[in-house]
């Protein structure tokens, strides 16, 4: 298993999240990204392309030194500063309030206390800053959801802890976000593993929910 885990997972990670299909989201979720951002989750670094001239500075961090080493790769190509960390999400070496921007893209899935990662995103967050996100999870049809309860324990253990069946939304608002915009469908392929919440969230109380801002569901 530790081979799988140090030298062919890491690979099938980079290749999988290489996808084309992807782009598209990364174009949107990563590109609108502002001021100073953490990354959460940067795996191999495919996000770094992505980053817009809005963003002034990158701190990625990752819990895998074998991601971590590709994307120091793609980092030294990077346009602006960015900085890898091997760390978990669940507790961040970051002061509060020391971030504009928080991105996490197909991430929530493999944390083992994505709560606990949220509520570490919206702490180091400032007042009036910005979480963007896109994760695949937990579909509406119950038949669907009924084969990603079955898989996910398999699943889990064969794809380095990602979970099928997480109600992204609602871990989301449960950590102390308000979500301001909100896009929910499938991808093509299997339906287990390809409905996707895309949007951007605010810490609750901030600007944008005090303007009355509502989501929009898609």
């Amino acid at each position: 298993m530790a081979i799988y885990r140090h030298h062919i997972l890491p690979r099938l990670i980079n290749w999988v999240m290489g996808q084309a299909t992807l782009g598209a989201f990364r174009t949107r979720v990563v590109g609108g990204a502002h001021g100073r951002v953490l990354e959460i989750g940067i795996g191999s670094g495919r996000n770094l392309p992505f980053y817009g001239a809005g963003a002034d500075e990158v701190v990625g961090i990752d819990p895998s030194p074998e991601l971590l080493a590709m994307a120091r790769c793609v980092a030294a190509e990077s346009s602006r500063p960015v900085a890898l960390v091997e760390q978990t999400a669940e507790r961040l070496p970051f002061e509060d309030g020391s971030f504009d921007t928080v991105v996490v893209t197909w991430s929530l899935c493999s944390i083992p206390d994505p709560s606990a990662a949220l509520r570490e995103a919206r702490r180091v967050l400032k007042p009036a800053g910005e979480l963007r996100f896109v994760e695949h999870g937990l579909a509406p049809a119950l038949g669907v959801q009924r084969w990603q309860h079955r898989l996910t324990p398999l699943w889990s253990r064969c794809s380095g802890g990602c979970h099928l069946d997480r109600k992204m939304d609602d871990l989301i608002r449960a950590a102390g976000f308000h979500i301001t915009d909100l896009t929910r469908s499938y991808l093509s392929g299997p339906k287990i593993m390809t409905f996707m919440y895309e949007g951007t969230a605010v810490p609750s109380g901030g600007a944008d929910q005090r303007n009355g801002t509502e989501p929009r569901h898609g």
